[in-house]
């Protein structure tokens, strides 16, 4: 993967474990020469990423729509910023830019981020490998939600296991380079096991 989407926080959270895997996932990229695209931001968790990445000349490229564009802080000092009309235009400029997505702990926006690409694999539209790095635990609630709508009958099993967890970054990226998605029959999400 050449590059990779991170959907995560405007805000650092309570505790600095979460920013040190920022700042890991960042200097794994840059060690790596993976491009970063992300929100555009230079505060938070999207600061903390981008300036561990600049910080050892890799590339970020930034997407922001332009009503965020003072609110969440515009990084100036980014490799490239695309800036977009609205929320909706800037996943599907990020989705055209990026081989995979990774979601590090985050809010609402994280949220949608990532269960929109998701929904793009569980699709079929995109191929492409959906993570998420389980920082602390940060995860477990959503994993756990994942496992009762697989037994409630809203989710298939198969569908699930599209999401890729990991604790560290290492295992995480190990993971996404060896995704295979699913094969998918009909948009109405038949999946050939």
């Amino acid at each position: 993967m050449k590059k990779i989407a991170v959907f995560c926080g405007s805000s650092l959270g309570f505790s600095e474990v979460y920013k040190n895997d920022a700042i890991k996932l960042g200097t794994y990229f840059a060690d790596n020469k993976i491009s970063l695209v992300y929100g555009g931001g230079k505060i938070g968790m999207m600061g903390a990423l981008a300036d561990s990445i600049l910080k050892k000349n890799g590339e970020v490229i930034g997407v922001i729509p332009g009503l965020l564009r003072h609110e969440e802080v515009a990084h100036s000092n980014i490799s490239e910023m695309i800036v977009t009309k609205t929320m909706s235009d800037r996943k599907v400029t990020i989705s055209k830019l990026v081989d995979g997505y990774i979601a590090l702990p985050g809010g609402f926006g994280t949220l949608d981020e990532i269960f929109e690409a998701l929904t793009l694999s569980q699709l079929g539209i995109e191929q492409k490998p959906v993570g998420i790095l389980n920082t602390n635990g940060f995860f477990n609630h959503l994993i756990k939600q994942l496992a009762v709508m697989v037994a409630e009958g809203y989710l298939k099993e198969s569908n699930k296991n599209m999401l890729i967890t990991a604790d560290s970054v290492e295992e995480l990226i190990t993971k996404m380079n060896t995704y295979k998605a699913p094969k998918i029959t009909k948009v109405i999400n038949k999946i050939v096991s």
